[in-house]
């Protein structure tokens, strides 16, 4: 965010301040006659996936919703609408009808087949859509959940585009809940890469959003009604993540309880309580010395849940800490109970500041985990575009001679938050090494996200509005 998200920009490229990258993919969408040439590339390839680029995009509405005013102190507010835009622009072209999505450009067997810079590409970028026939409301609801998040961003500063966003939004949340079925088994080739473990939670979270978006009660009946108690996981903790949205959604919804003005029914107050509640033991796992601490950390302190891209999880969960704590910060709640014993505010901010402080370079490694940070970072990161040199003439194939050089990669990929550490702490700096060395933009997003939450405290607005 904050102008870094250019390194996996996609399209005619507009006030790029990085040298090595330029336009690409400027005839993605040809095929159906839309213009799917903006977007972000997933990650260290070419591939444009929907369902993680919405939930970057939802992130940053979030971070900006938020921490706006850190970001506009230090200059970066006005490149994290750009890059928001860039991809809610490539969304809103993706949605040409109320029932319609396209939600991937590109074939993975064909991208991972070749390395080249994407400024190279010339090979077939064949496009998948979900629809009436093939469902896929994860993907469906979780860019709905992006695009009312970016309405509320908008709202202000450009009133007609936030008013088209919310518009779709509203008719993809829609179509999610009316057509439910996972793109997971209406399209079973993405299940080798963005595997879906079930819908529920984005039906939640788009919800949720679209609530704070319109202030229409049908979308708060919808998260503490049936639909709640279907999908709702309360009182059992869960991993933020791209694939996972139930905690976001719980910290989301405890807003409403912390800074609520609306007047709502008994019912819903009932069942936004169980929200909160569940929040809270979500807090209370990632709290180190709380009696129901979570046991999966790495002997330096860090957020253990996989191996592949392990970074994601630790700083996500660092990002609703450290929002939870700005809530109760800005209502003056002052304590959060975890099974008897009593914490502050701060006990949760440093929480989060230790998982910060762990990927700048705080761990056994003394590595950064963040590209161009720091005194030692990773130099061979998986990805095509920083790896290879600007003037190199390489095609697909031939390009794999960058792919396995040992020398450092050309370009530095600054502000990339690569896949993360082993279990036992260690770290192979090796391109191939796809599930340490690979960095993502929701990674991007999230350690954004987070280091705008740290740099001051108690900062949130308390309506978005």
């Amino acid at each position: 965010m904050g102008g870094k998200e250019t390194l996996t920009e996609a399209g005619k490229l507009v006030d790029n301040r990085i040298s090595w990258r330029g336009d690409s993919g400027l005839e993605d969408g040809s095929e159906a006659n839309l213009d799917l040439s903006k977007g972000m590339y997933d990650a260290g390839d070419s591939m444009k996936f929907g369902f993680p680029m919405a939930f970057t995009a939802t992130i940053m509405s979030w971070a900006i919703l938020e921490y706006g005013d850190q970001m506009n102190a230090v200059k970066q507010l006005e490149y994290a609408h750009n890059s928001l835009r860039w991809i809610t622009d490539f969304l809103l072209n993706a949605h040409p009808s109320e029932n319609v999505l396209y939600i991937q450009v590109g074939d993975p067997e064909i991208d991972h087949k070749c390395w080249e810079r994407p400024e190279k590409m010339s090979e077939e970028r064949p496009l998948i859509q979900v629809n009436t026939t093939f469902p896929g409301t994860e993907v469906a609801a979780e860019t709905a959940a992006a695009m009312a998040s970016a309405s509320l961003v908008f709202k202000q500063i450009d009133p007609s585009y936030s008013n088209s966003l919310l518009m779709h939004a509203r008719q993809l949340f829609a179509f999610a809940d009316t057509f439910r079925g996972s793109y997971s088994i209406s399209i079973p080739q993405v299940q080798n890469f963005y595997n879906s473990s079930g819908y529920g939670d984005e039906l939640l979270w788009a919800a949720s959003w679209l609530f704070h978006a319109t202030k229409d009660e049908s979308y708060l009946s919808y998260v503490t009604q049936q639909n709640g108690k279907t999908f709702g996981n309360w009182d059992s903790s869960t991993w933020f993540s791209w694939d996972d949205k139930l905690a976001g959604t719980q910290v989301l919804l405890s807003r409403l309880m912390f800074f609520g003005s609306i007047e709502m029914s008994t019912v819903e107050n009932l069942y936004l309580q169980m929200y909160r509640e569940t929040a809270e033991v979500l807090m209370c796992t990632l709290l180190p010395d709380s009696p129901t601490a979570t046991s999966e950390r790495t002997a330096g302190g860090l957020i253990w849940v996989t191996e592949w891209n392990s970074l994601q999880h630790p700083v996500a969960s660092a990002f609703l800490a450290i929002l939870y704590s700005d809530y109760m910060l800005t209502s003056r709640t002052e304590t959060l109970y975890c099974s008897g014993n009593s914490y502050k505010p701060d006990d949760l901010r440093n929480f989060a500041i230790s998982q910060a402080d762990y990927v700048l370079g705080t761990n056994p490694m003394k590595l950064s985990y963040l590209a161009g940070y720091g005194s030692s970072y990773p130099q061979h990161v998986h990805h095509r575009g920083s790896s290879i040199p600007v003037d190199a003439d390489t095609g697909c194939k031939d390009g794999f001679k960058w792919l396995y050089s040992k020398n450092p990669n050309p370009n530095i990929a600054v502000g990339a938050l690569v896949g993360g550490p082993a279990f036992n702490e260690s770290y192979l700096d090796e391109r191939s090494n796809v599930k340490q060395s690979e960095p993502s933009t929701y990674n991007t997003a999230l350690i954004a996200a987070l280091l705008s939450g740290l740099l001051t405290t108690s900062s949130v607005v308390q309506s978005y509005t």
